[in-house]
């Protein structure tokens, strides 16, 4: 789960956009999640746009081939991997083929968020600063050779949210 909570949006024929994220990331063996690894995100745009928006996104990681990618120094969404709106509504199916599902709430005169192109690059410099020492995604992510107590209250939400029986009936 990729968690942008601000990107700012900004265009006038030119655009571009950019924030920071972090990632977690389940472990299948144990059910519980680790993290989080720092990101940084970027697009740059050309064409009919103009305004600024800024957004907060959630970005469910659907596949091994998604979550590999992040695991790399960088990605880039729609052209590595393929991205895809979260599903809105009473019913709604997400294609269970796309890397990434993403959900945006956005403020300003763009309408949406649109995640097709953007670059997410390791922010070295964050997880270095975080975790005290150079260490990457797979260190964090799948090895979980590091832990920082500051995440703990948000992993701990993340282990309960995941393993919470749930029904839409």
């Amino acid at each position: 789960m990729l968690i942008a909570p601000q990107v700012v949006k900004a265009g006038w024929i030119f655009g571009g956009s950019g924030g920071r994220a972090i990632l977690f990331a389940r472990n299948d063996q144990t059910g519980r999640w680790e993290g989080p690894a720092f990101y940084n995100l970027a697009t740059a745009s050309v064409g009919f746009q103009a305004g600024i928006a800024v957004s907060e996104t959630v970005t469910l990681v659907m596949t091994d081939k998604g979550l590999n990618s992040l695991l790399a120094t960088s990605v880039k969404v729609g052209g590595d991997a393929s991205i895809a709106a979260g599903p809105v509504g009473a019913g709604a199916n997400a294609d269970v083929t796309t890397d990434f599902v993403a959900f945006a709430r956005s403020k300003g005169v763009y309408g949406g968020l649109n995640l097709d192109g953007t670059v997410i690059h390791v922010a070295d410099n964050w997880n270095r600063a975080y975790y005290g020492r150079d260490i990457q995604p797979p260190d964090i992510l799948v090895r979980a050779s590091a832990h920082n107590p500051q995440a703990d209250r948000l992993v701990a939400a993340l282990n309960r949210a995941s393993s919470a029986k749930t029904s839409l009936r």
